[in-house]
């Protein structure tokens, strides 16, 4: 079985990170905060980051490749000797498919653009457009329209809007609710056995996301999973609609509902309580300065649909209930917890009305802080490593106040932060064990 743990005291080490987070998950005492890298799509690292803390810390050699696991946002494994290395508490329940609808499977040879050796699975694109572009295609079928763009030089991949021209009047939205389907048979069968493996191989909590549960998900709605998505697809448009066209994205939410009601209820038939947090919701309904809606639409629009999922997943199973939202969300969160989630990541401290402390005063004990570690905006990547030291431990000391905190960076570790502000992130930590 795979255990965690850095060395320090014999408390530490009775712990299980399991026991740890579903302990911080209910505001009980830990003997240290439990920490996540890679337990989720938005508390993972850039597969290059990756390599490079691998080598540092012995695992590999130079050049050594590291597997893409999310080729979406190209984060890489967070892989069982890294976890153990740093002393995470948590790992990721991957679904069957990634974000361009293809399997992470019988993985090949690729470089990054910043000279990275990695590993990608057999129907990610690695074939460059005239102009040195990379494109990604819809399950890595090249005969449909290609889904997304990295940009020569670039890190990361971009949704291709494909949007159809449609007839204000002709608007369906059975279009919208076309990649939210029943799950297969052969999908719950990947998930059970993913989960027994985790459950059963380590200690660590797990978490996981499953699909169709995100109302609104800005990176959802171009579906680029889809070789022909119908429906509203162009993400500028799809803000429109949430004012101009709102009983219609309300249909479209209110169907989604049922779909995701009977899919929970399948894959936790399959899973049960082997899984302890669920990335349940990805929307990201702020900016850096501002809201994208307004506290009362929240409650209009999204804050219902999300409570029936959250109630059934309280009513029964023992999973806590993840929401995430980017940016100065603030005024927002009242709404998550009338929701019914139990977390909120990535906890953006930079954003605007988002000060450590004063969501500390105002949530604490209301809503567990998933997040809100070093920020990789500046600290993390333009900072030095005593300045990153310095957050980490301040962040640390606030977000532990009433309890409720796991520990990661606000949001992935992005392309070309330094490893030496990556391991005093770590060494932070560890003097707060």
């Amino acid at each position: 079985m795979e255990t965690q743990g850095r060395s320090g005291s014999d408390m530490t080490r009775s712990m299980t990170g399991r026991g740890r987070v579903l302990r911080a998950l209910n505001y009980e005492p830990v003997d240290r905060v439990p920490v996540d890298l890679g337990g989720t799509p938005c508390s993972g690292a850039h597969v290059s980051v990756v390599a490079k803390l691998r080598q540092a810390l012995g695992l590999d050699k130079p050049g050594e490749p590291v597997k893409v696991v999310e080729p979406y946002q190209m984060l890489g494994e967070i892989a069982a000797d890294l976890r153990q290395a740093l002393g995470i508490d948590v790992v990721h329940l991957p679904g069957p498919k990634n974000m361009f609808g293809f399997k992470n499977a019988d993985f090949k040879p690729w470089r990054t653009f910043d000279g990275t050796n990695v590993l990608v699975a057999d129907k990610f694109n690695t074939e460059p457009e005239p102009n040195g572009d990379i494109l990604m295609y819809p399950e890595g079928d090249r005969s449909a329209a290609a889904s997304g763009r990295m940009p020569k030089g670039g890190f990361y991949f971009d949704s291709i809007i494909r949007q159809r021209p449609f007839d204000e009047n002709g608007l369906d939205p059975a279009d919208n609710l076309e990649d939210f389907s029943p799950i297969s048979d052969e999908d719950l069968k990947v998930y059970e056995e993913r989960a027994k493996d985790l459950h059963d191989n380590t200690d660590l909590a797990i978490a996981a996301g499953f699909p169709g549960t995100a109302f609104g998900d800005i990176a959802l709605v171009p579906a680029p999973w889809m070789k022909d998505p119908k429906g509203i697809r162009d993400i500028e448009e799809w803000y429109i609609s949430t004012v101009s066209r709102r009983e219609y994205v309300k249909e479209v939410f209110a169907g989604q509902t049922e779909i995701a009601l009977k899919n929970l209820e399948r894959i936790y038939q399959a899973v049960g309580d082997k899984v302890h947090a669920v990335f349940l919701d990805g929307t990201d309904l702020a900016s850096q300065n501002s809201l994208f809606c307004s506290p009362d639409a929240y409650r209009e629009l999204y804050l219902p649909h999300s409570r029936r999922l959250n109630n059934w997943i309280h009513a029964n199973t023992k999973w806590k209930s993840m929401k995430h939202c980017c940016g100065g969300c603030e005024p927002l969160i009242e709404g998550f917890i009338e929701a019914g989630f139990d977390i909120l990541n990535p906890v953006q401290t930079s954003a605007q009305g988002m000060d450590p402390q004063g969501l500390v005063n105002t949530y604490g004990g209301k809503i567990v802080f998933w997040g809100g570690g070093a920020d990789t905006q500046q600290t993390l990547p333009f900072g030095t490593p005593d300045q990153v030291r310095k957050e980490t431990a301040e962040r640390v000391r606030i977000f532990s106040q009433k309890g409720g905190f796991v520990f990661n960076t606000v949001h992935n570790i992005q392309c070309n932060t330094p490893t030496e502000n990556v391991l005093a992130m770590f060494e932070a930590l560890g003097r707060n064990m």
